[in-house]
């Protein structure tokens, strides 16, 4: 079996947060198809992997799918002049799902299969509310309790961007700071969301890697107070482990990062520094089923659990959650929104999580098959097959 081409989809996506989504599809010249995906934030960098992918054809078409460790290092080394991290990992990270999906099928094998066999019976998930539904008060316990009772048992929300008015930077990090209004507009919102979950769901609060040192310190210091939060993640840029290292000695909540860490090494030095109590590759940025598997090993000696993050679609949490429903220290899989719905129309059979946690369907490769009248009819930027 040979791969015969490589095929980058760029497609809508109504109703999802990102608003499309970029998938991958492999063939091979058995008829056997493997699909991946890449999560990305802008249109821009959509682009930017789709163009990656395309070139991509040129290494490999004429290769075995199934040596998926040899294809990996060759697709790692090629762009080591260029960088090996960024857009180069993220392509590689949607290929080698599609490489695990067409393993799958050949050998009619679920890929938790091919990584040792499971050691839960399905995977444990958080999830968001909607933010864009915080109008007041009334509609943020409205959306809260719709969590709870769908049956999750821990939710991450932002305390800070939906804000108004000038009380927020909209841009990221700039200086890093957050005025004290803005401050306690986000602590009134933690304890409303603490007051209508209860004592007993977790609370994981996301910081987007937007603040400076002493910022980070006192919002975290802050919602502690208002709400007994369950992790503070990403309180500093990514790119200063020192600086992360600062926060973490300050606060007493557990932290969180890895969403925008690339590959193994860059977590060496984050386990063996001691940086974190949770970490959260994302399986569509930090090298595909491959890595994440390799990564969990690695953290699994240090007694770190692993909580992957998604942001995307759904080839994204069914990649993860094949690698989960095998990892001794898994914590939780991260879904965008508690109903998952708004992924039926991309795939064949609506995937169930029911009460909180993700059921894999025990079928070969990933599990699901994508609906091809509907991508056909959603390309964007002619990203996709017609045929």
């Amino acid at each position: 079996m040979k791969i015969s081409s490589i095929t980058p989809w760029i497609v809508k996506a109504e109703g999802t947060f990102f608003g499309e989504f970029l998938f991958v599809e492999v063939q091979t010249d058995e008829g056997i198809t493997g699909w991946g995906e890449v999560t990305t934030s802008t249109r821009a960098s959509n682009r930017a992997v789709a163009s990656t992918l395309i070139h991509l054809n040129e290494l490999l078409v004429g290769e075995d799918p199934l040596r998926i460790e040899s294809l990996w290092n060759r697709m790692f080394r090629n762009f080591t002049y260029m960088g090996s991290r960024g857009a180069a990992t993220l392509a590689i990270s949607g290929i080698d799902i599609a490489l695990w999906d067409i393993k799958g099928k050949a050998l009619s094998l679920p890929i938790y299969e091919l990584l040792g066999g499971c050691v839960r019976d399905d995977v444990l998930l958080y999830t968001h509310p909607d933010q864009t539904k915080f109008t007041s008060k009334e509609a943020v316990v409205e959306e809260i309790r719709g969590i709870v009772e769908s049956g999750h048992t821990a939710l991450k929300f932002d305390p800070f961007p939906h804000l108004k008015g000038p009380a927020v930077r909209r841009n990221g990090y700039l200086d890093g700071e957050l005025s004290r209004q803005a401050e306690r507009i986000g602590a009134e919102l933690t304890a409303l969301i603490r007051e209508t979950t209860g004592p007993d769901i977790e609370l994981l609060i996301d910081a987007h890697g937007r603040f400076n040192v002493p910022t980070a310190i006192r919002l975290c210091n802050t919602l502690e107070d208002a709400g007994d939060i369950d992790w503070f993640e990403e309180p500093v840029p990514p790119e200063s482990y020192h600086a992360l290292r600062q926060v973490r000695e300050k606060i007493n909540v557990p932290i969180s990062i890895g969403e925008r860490q690339h590959t193994r090494w860059e977590f060496v030095p984050i386990l063996e520094n001691e940086l974190a109590d949770y970490i959260m590759p994302d399986v569509t940025w930090t090298g595909g089923i491959s890595e994440l598997k390799k990564i969990s090993t690695m953290a699994e000696a240090y007694y770190i659990p692993v909580s992957p993050h998604d942001a995307s679609g759904p080839i994204n949490v069914v990649a993860g959650s094949h690698v989960m429903i095998t990892v001794p220290n898994f914590y939780r899989l991260e879904t965008s929104l508690h109903d998952l719905s708004c992924y039926n129309k991309f795939i064949q059979v609506p995937l169930d999580n029911s009460g909180g946690s993700l059921k894999l369907s025990g079928d070969p490769g990933l599990g699901i098959e994508m609906d091809m009248d509907f991508l056909r009819g959603n390309i964007i930027d002619g990203f996709g097959r017609a045929d």
